[in-house]
């Protein structure tokens, strides 16, 4: 049995406070978790979660990876933006149009989102967060789809998508031409065996070893958590389960 998406991490340098920020645009639930971390916990229980854990690496550019949160309306799509500039977030220019109706912000550790217009057809079967939405090559989002075991649901220029059979939020790449990675991400997936998984830890990591992953531990420590990397050059991490 494959890991499942656990959550979606952030390198944060005052991880409480962007979960609170998080927790406010989101309105998700607000959990302490070991080791410092906090996590929000998604209204689908089959959802991932998000983790804020602590991180000092400095901002270098634009992230790989952002949220594209959706709107019903024009009028729901004001409310979100306001609501996030009163938690704390702004406006940032990253080359966006003046014609291009969805708004782009930062979070309070800088970390760009947008919040998508009304109308979006792509993201109309997803929920809030829309799309975790990369940079990366056809490549990485083939190989996110068999490492999750979700179908690809875009697949076109290179341009690819993947949603759980389940639905919900989509993952997107974008293709070529893909920025050179500067420096650790702020965004990382976090996967884990289910409870209930017969095969076990090292088992997984043979497996995603063999879809183009890399390991990038030395095999020492409790071997609760492995550190890895996709593809692309990645981070993301595999634990077992509870």
């Amino acid at each position: 049995m494959s890991s499942r998406l656990s959550a979606i991490c952030f390198h944060a340098t005052e991880p409480s406070g962007l979960a609170r920020f998080w927790s406010g645009v989101l309105g998700w639930e607000l959990l302490d978790a070991p080791d410092d971390d906090v996590e929000l916990l998604p209204p689908d229980p089959a959802g991932f979660r998000l983790r804020f854990v602590p991180g000092q690496e400095p901002k270098r550019g634009q992230n790989r990876a952002h949220f594209d949160l959706t709107s019903s309306s024009a009028a729901e799509q004001r409310l979100t933006v306001a609501r996030a500039l009163e938690l704390g977030g702004r406006h940032i220019d990253v080359g966006q149009l003046p014609e291009e109706g969805h708004v782009v912000l930062a979070d309070p550790d800088g970390n760009e989102f947008c919040v998508i217009e009304a109308g979006n057809t792509f993201l109309a079967d997803t929920g809030f967060i829309g799309a975790l939405a990369c940079d990366g090559t056809q490549a990485v989002g083939y190989f996110w789809s068999e490492a999750l075991r979700w179908p690809l649901v875009w697949d076109q220029d290179e341009e690819t998508a993947i949603q759980s059979p389940h639905g919900g939020t989509k993952i997107t790449w974008g293709g070529p031409p893909v920025a050179p990675k500067t420096g650790v991400n702020r965004l990382y997936f976090e996967l884990a065996l289910p409870a209930d998984a017969d095969a076990d830890l090292e088992t997984e990591i043979d497996r995603l070893v063999s879809l183009g992953a890399k390991r990038t531990d030395t095999g020492e420590g409790d071997g609760t958590r492995v550190p890895m990397l996709d593809p692309d050059g990645n981070e993301f991490s595999v634990r077992r389960p509870g």
